[in-house]
């Protein structure tokens, strides 16, 4: 074998082996850091997603004992209790208070979320938490160990009520007045 053919071998390898090396380092940050997403300028942001309707409750006689035991509303008072705060009551964070000022609010590793939680069992997007119909909706983003409210798991946008623990990773909060 003539020195020329050789050492486009041993330069072909190299390139081989150094191609090889980065395929590795990619799918390493990909497992650790999930794949990229794309920003959307503001003119293509998407509208966030309409929750299900409810079932329209059963009417209830006026003189039953259900009627009775049914909470009523303060006078005056057109609009339902809406949470005015989050206040972390485990995890990390314990005893944080997050006042929600913005109509949503996102959560998880990235620097760039409104409430960032650093522990190994959150995603870098984990959910959001936005107002709709004067409610605070809460949305899993895809993530790995799952959002859960009261102890159910979040497949699609769902109301969270008031006081009630909402566990991220490792983390749980609270919706509060």
């Amino acid at each position: 074998m003539s020195e020329l053919t050789l050492l486009v071998l041993k330069l072909g390898f190299l390139v081989l082996l150094w191609v090889f090396v980065f395929m590795i380092v990619y799918a390493l940050r990909s497992d650790l850091f999930g794949p990229r997403a794309r920003r959307l300028p503001a003119s293509e942001t998407p509208a966030p997603p309409l929750p299900a309707p409810a079932p329209a409750p059963a009417p209830v006689a006026a003189g039953s004992p259900v009627a009775a035991s049914l909470p009523t509303a303060p006078i005056g008072s057109d609009q339902p209790a809406t949470a005015s705060r989050l206040v972390i009551t485990s995890g990390a964070k314990e005893g944080l208070e997050v006042p929600l000022t913005d109509e949503q609010l996102t959560i998880g590793r990235s620097s760039e979320s409104g409430l960032v939680i650093r522990d190994d069992y959150t995603s870098t997007h984990h959910a959001r938490l936005l107002r709709w119909k004067g409610e605070w909706m809460l949305e899993d983003l895809g993530s790995t160990n799952g959002t859960f409210i009261g102890g159910n798991r979040v497949t699609s946008p769902t109301a969270v009520p008031l006081n009630t623990p909402v566990k991220i990773g490792t983390t749980t909060f609270e919706l509060r007045r």
